[in-house]
């Protein structure tokens, strides 16, 4: 018994990319309408690689005093012990979890605040 070739027969088809979907100015994450954190941006929740860079680098973590917090647009000012001034912004609720006065860390490189056992991802 022999199959019979049908390959001459077959036609091929055009590839057809699916469309991206459109590029829109609006806020993707959760947090922006007071949900959870649904983003890993700069500022968002903390990915698990970046948790474990900051946990396999201890000794980049700068100890700082909270100088100013705005819980309303969600921006720090922290005061490193050697003088430094930095601004962070974290949508994900660092600015409700620390006070002014607050002694916190920062990880420079990887961009996290520690509060307590809190780790928050923020914008420099």
């Amino acid at each position: 018994m022999t199959v019979p070739d049908h390959k001459e027969n077959l036609v091929p088809t055009p590839y057809r990319p699916l469309t991206p979907a459109p590029v829109r100015q609006a806020a993707i994450c959760m947090c922006a309408s007071g949900g959870a954190c649904s983003s890993f941006a700069p500022g968002h929740a903390v990915h698990l690689i970046q948790a474990r860079l900051v946990s396999a680098t201890p000794a980049e973590w700068v100890d700082a005093i909270v100088g100013d917090v705005s819980p309303a647009d969600g921006t720090l000012v922290l005061h490193t012990l050697s003088g430094d001034r930095v601004e962070v912004w974290n949508g994900a609720g660092a600015a409700d979890s620390v006070s002014t006065g607050s002694p916190v860390a920062f990880h420079p490189r990887y961009h996290v605040v520690a509060a307590g056992a809190a780790r928050f991802n923020v914008l420099v």
